[in-house]
């Protein structure tokens, strides 16, 4: 039986400094200045998208990011605070509209999606939609084929062209556990 588990969102107002990169060359994260604190932000590996929300911002941009604070790392302190980015909400002042979050995603469970280490990590709608919860969402939720499925979060295309992928923060109502 699912959990309602509630996360803390904060919104934290600060100076873009730049991106930061993945061992891969890709962007991972953002680093801001807040009023002389460092502050990061850690995209979700598979949010391809959440880059393009700073691309057109040059350093010193005063912006209001919104994010989750990330469990202590098995690989020690860091530096800083770090948050799980949820979305950019302001720049200089002005409201930004989520770059990638076009409304919920609604279907029936067609099959059941599996990470590359085997364990399941999400669904295939009927509508051609995968909604990505990770293995520890997919475990929360316990989803099975023909269970109807509201997924809502940022969403980008698919490769295939047919449907989104939707890193699911909340599934029928019941909001994910911090990722």
């Amino acid at each position: 039986m699912p959990h309602d588990t509630l996360i803390d969102v904060w919104s934290v107002e600060g100076r873009f400094q730049h991106l930061i990169y993945s061992p891969r060359g890709e962007h991972e994260g953002v680093l801001i200045d807040t009023d002389g604190v460092p502050t990061q932000f850690v995209f979700d590996k598979h949010d391809t998208a959440a880059a393009a929300a700073f691309a057109q911002l040059e350093p010193g941009q005063r912006i209001t990011v919104e994010g989750s604070e990330r469990p202590a790392s098995p690989k020690g302190e860091g530096a800083h605070v770090v948050y799980d980015f949820h979305r950019l909400s302001e720049v200089d002042g002005h409201p930004v509209a989520p770059v990638h979050d076009d409304g919920p995603v609604e279907g029936r469970v067609l099959r059941i999606n599996h990470a590359r280490h085997g364990a399941p990590n999400g669904v295939v709608l009927d509508t051609g939609d995968f909604v990505h919860l990770k293995p520890e969402g997919f475990a929360q939720l316990g989803l099975q084929p023909g269970e109807h499925v509201r997924a809502e979060g940022p969403s980008q295309p698919l490769a295939a062209g047919r449907g989104r992928v939707i890193e699911a923060h909340t599934v029928n109502g019941t909001p994910l556990a911090a990722r």
